[in-house]
């Protein structure tokens, strides 16, 4: 049987001279929505290798203009507009109770039924929470659902993808209650189809591991949706 080729993790910088920076405000524009369609158009210069090639790869925007990839290929920089650095190999040697502090933006969507025995449409779990409240209040349920609807989700995304919740990183430490350091924006994003409202959560934490191959796994696919738009890439270190 052929074995996978190695994950890559590997980060990109887009070039500081001077034609790479009097691109860079076509390249990435300031709003987010036409920046992750913009990034989703740069990410794939560096692995559309043929006319037909699907995405096999996740990444993310950290600092601005820094891009963050995982792939099974190595990203090729035909157009010289960013500065790579060598990839890492990316095969942690983890072990149940293990503790990794985390960063991960995501899509987070749940699907509720309208009618019953068919799946729903997914929509973004913030949204979802404030749904039925008032506009005038919606301001402070909407804090109060970015923080509780978010962290359901990913504690549901941790039973299925072998982690546990754990708490917060605060300049470094892990605080014992579970309780997520979470942003959370919309934004439009214009692609080849329709356009579309995304709902992006940033979640920064500690998690425990319960199952190291299901959660390696799970960080080689992704979490939550929109994943060709910057999001699903979970980035972990060790702590303690």
């Amino acid at each position: 049987m052929n074995m996978p080729e190695p994950l890559l993790l590997s980060r990109a910088r887009m070039r500081q001279d001077v034609p790479a920076v009097a691109l860079r405000q076509l390249l990435l524009p300031g709003s987010h929505g036409q920046r992750a369609g913009a990034g989703h158009r740069l990410i794939w210069t560096l692995f559309a290798d043929s006319p037909d090639r699907t995405r096999d790869f996740l990444w993310r925007e950290g600092e601005a203009g820094t891009f963050y990839t995982l792939s099974r290929r190595p990203p090729v920089d035909q157009h010289g507009l960013f500065v790579l650095d060598p990839p890492k190999e990316f095969a942690p040697r983890l072990a149940a109770g293990d503790r990794l502090a985390f960063s991960l933006r995501a899509n987070a969507t749940v699907a509720k039924a309208s009618v019953p025995g068919k799946r729903g449409k997914p929509s973004d779990v913030v949204m979802a929470a404030i749904k039925e409240v008032p506009p005038g209040a919606r301001a402070s349920a909407r804090a109060d659902a970015v923080r509780d609807a978010g962290y359901c989700w990913l504690d549901a995304q941790g039973r299925r993808a072998g982690f546990a919740i754990v708490g917060r990183t605060d300049g470094g430490a892990a605080e014992p209650a579970p309780l997520l350091g979470t942003s959370y924006r919309t934004m439009r994003v214009d692609h080849a189809g329709p356009r579309a409202t995304l709902g992006v959560l940033d979640f920064d934490g500690v998690l425990e591991v319960t199952n190291p191959e299901l959660l390696l796994d799970g960080i080689s696919r992704g979490f939550g949706r929109a994943k060709a738009f910057g999001c699903g890439l979970m980035l972990v270190r060790r702590v303690g």
